[in-house]
């Protein structure tokens, strides 16, 4: 995760009117975001533009910016609210789709599958990890809205416990607790096909 200083100078170009500085950030930031909200809405032709309005709202927000937590926090909390506020007036509900299973860029943790591949799997242990991630992504898309974004914050973003707190805009504790149910919900989808598996990451 970037720390909160990280793209500091950049925004202080945006601020004093230095539309290249903020082109830069969005080069940074785009593909993320697109992932984040492509989790978020079912509709893949909706992705661009509701990634294009979140960076225009961000761009007109963005000398209120204070610097008080990473940029990436605050760009994200745009995203949840832009898509929320899309699927609001699609009178459609957020889900998540192809969270685990769709590789969206090389070296994402969603290729994995396709990464072992190499190391001498048989055909049995790749169908037996497809029918997981299945499972996993079935899971996570049947978690009510606060449990399912606790757990991509934490599992699929990479968040820190703070983070999500301060995103979701509430305690640390409810946090833990929103991301403890989410897995035990998930691991109970699991156990069927997990066997006596041990050290899996759900």
């Amino acid at each position: 995760m970037n720390g909160p200083d990280a793209d500091a100078p950049l925004i202080e170009r945006v601020k004093q009117g230095d539309v290249r500085a903020f082109e830069m950030l969005v080069v940074k930031y785009q593909r993320r975001i697109e992932r984040l909200i492509g989790r978020m809405v079912r509709d893949v032709d909706l992705v661009p533009d509701i990634a294009q309005e979140t960076f225009i709202r961000a761009y007109r927000a963005i000398p209120q910016f204070r610097g008080e937590s990473a940029f990436y926090t605050w760009l994200y909390r745009i995203a949840v609210n832009t898509a929320k506020k899309a699927l609001l007036e699609l009178k459609r509900d957020p889900l998540v789709t192809e969270a685990l299973r769709t590789p969206r860029e090389e070296g994402d943790e969603t290729s994995r599958t396709e990464n072992e591949l190499t190391t001498g799997e048989t055909p049995d242990a790749v169908l037996a990890s497809k029918q997981i991630a299945d499972a996993v992504n079935f899971a996570i898309e049947a978690l009510s809205d606060d449990l399912r974004q606790a757990i991509t914050l934490r599992e699929i973003e990479g968040l820190s416990y703070e983070e999500i707190a301060e995103l979701m805009n509430c305690p640390i504790g409810t946090v833990r607790s929103r991301i403890f149910r989410a897995r035990e919900a998930i691991a109970a989808r699991l156990r069927p096909l997990l066997d006596t598996r041990e050290g899996d990451r759900w």
